[in-house]
């Protein structure tokens, strides 16, 4: 079907928090429950101002707003977001004298039980892990120059990983973090007890080893038994297939299983996402340059099942599943900005794919606008009944959010037909020197801490 333009933690905490992570994955529950439960959150990482942005589902709208920059720890002016009264632009603020936060934040995703999100400082080289449940960064530690006009906490360091890590991801059973180093050609394994340690500046040997794969990797996701660990690349054509071989106490030995060529699916060798489908058969990858997403066997990762062009420019993202009573579908997520969407207001798309049709007869069956610009992150709740997209670039003056980079959120009850809900401005994060408004939205994850996660 072609589509045209148009119509497309304080420190006191880390000893506690180490200890559970182990005891969590073997305590989480079972995915499904009410459509919306009184912890679930929903967490969106904010790429530009190195923040991550806390909804609350049963309100829509956005309860904190998690600080992962320096600014402030210190009254002086080189330590202060707002000095002089004037704010620095997002791109000039990471330049400040003695800024020691992090920079460019990319990617979001939660453990297997929902109780830790762990996020890349693409800029900084490092990984932080967020609790779930406090809402706070792993690993701050109390700031001795707290006072009315500091913060209380100093950010931390995190965990270093390499050059221009992308996406991070746990392994099924929850003890590695794998990190994809975009700029070196391999992957940061980490041992996820040792990270929450190591985040609190303990020398704990978090990283546990480095694994070769193609150029520039982009993301990793495992098959739903963990056995196998699916490699996609922004640099070239290639997918690697690793063999997890996980030993007695669940460490992985990995060794390459093959390496695939993509280039009849992706012939830019641009894929930055891929993700397991729910019945665990089947990996989808999202081919951004290519315009199209495709589907491979999981038993025999070279045999394609389907390959779905979404359009010219089209410019695809992320992708989900929704799988409830009333449909079966694979939503995608369009960069492109489109004429004519609500209220005479331009706006990105979502593709839906319905994924109940055959092997090879899958296909666009319908679009429906996002209320944002430039679709990104997507998630659904565990009944599979809401939707979140997050979007990268801020709305235009003379629309209902001006100047703000929103999130919105659907009711999918029928996945065939989204009803849409709000549109939710992300706002500041308010500093004691001044306001750090939330700008350009990347991953967004919907959790429910101690419920079984879609990294299970």
């Amino acid at each position: 079907m072609g589509i045209s333009r148009r119509t497309m933690l304080k420190a006191t905490a880390f000893g506690a928090l180490s200890a559970s992570v182990g005891r969590r994955f073997a305590a989480a529950q079972a995915p499904g429950g009410a459509a919306v439960e009184p912890n679930d959150r929903v967490f969106i990482a904010n790429e530009d101002s190195n923040t991550i942005s806390v909804i609350d589902p049963r309100s829509n709208a956005v309860e904190t707003t998690i600080n992962l920059t320096s600014f402030d720890e210190d009254p002086r002016p080189p330590f202060r977001l707002v000095t002089a009264g004037v704010t620095p632009t997002h791109a000039a603020m990471i330049n400040k004298p003695l800024y020691h936060g992090a920079i460019a934040i990319h990617g979001v995703v939660p453990s297997p039980d929902g109780r830790l999100l762990a996020t890349s400082g693409r800029g900084t080289s490092n990984v932080y892990l967020i609790d779930t449940v406090a809402k706070r960064v792993v690993g701050n530690t109390p700031n001795p120059q707290a006072s009315p006009t500091t913060n209380a906490e100093r950010i931390s360091g995190g965990v270093l990983v390499g050059r221009e890590p992308h996406e991070p991801t746990f392994t099924r059973n929850g003890k590695e973090l794998w990190v994809a180093v975009r700029g070196e050609d391999r992957f940061a394994i980490l041992d996820v007890q040792a990270t929450v340690r190591e985040s609190g500046g303990e020398r704990a040997g978090a990283l546990r080893q480095y694994l070769p794969t193609v150029n520039g990797p982009a993301q990793v996701w495992f098959s739903a038994d963990g056995t196998l660990a699916f490699v996609v690349s922004q640099k070239t054509p290639r997918l690697d297939v690793f063999q997890v071989n996980p030993d007695a106490q669940g460490w992985s030995l990995p060794a390459r299983k093959m390496t695939v060529d993509i280039s009849a699916q992706d012939p830019a060798g641009f894929t930055p996402f891929l993700k397991t489908s729910p019945d665990g058969g089947e990996v989808w990858l999202s081919h951004k340059l290519a315009d199209r997403v495709s589907a491979l066997d999981v038993r025999d990762p070279q045999r394609f099942l389907d390959v779905v062009p979404l359009g010219s420019l089209a410019r695809p993202n992320h992708l989900e599943f929704v799988e409830n009573g009333r449909g079966k579908v694979v939503y995608v997520s369009l960069a492109r900005v489109d004429d004519g969407g609500p209220g005479g207001v331009a706006s990105s798309q979502i593709a839906i794919l319905d994924r109940s049709a055959p092997p090879r007869l899958r296909k666009v069956v319908g679009t429906f606008f996002t209320h944002g610009r430039e679709a990104h992150g997507l998630w659904t709740n565990p009944s599979h009944t809401l939707l979140y997209v997050s979007h990268e670039q801020d709305e235009l003056p003379g629309t209902p959010s001006p100047g703000q980079t929103v999130a919105s959120a659907f009711d999918v009850s029928n996945p065939l037909a989204p009803v849409f809900l709000a549109q939710i401005p992300l706002g500041s994060l308010d500093l004691p020197s001044g306001q750090l408004r939330n700008k350009k939205s990347i991953n967004l994850v919907y959790v429910r801490p101690g419920a079984r996660s879609q990294s299970a």
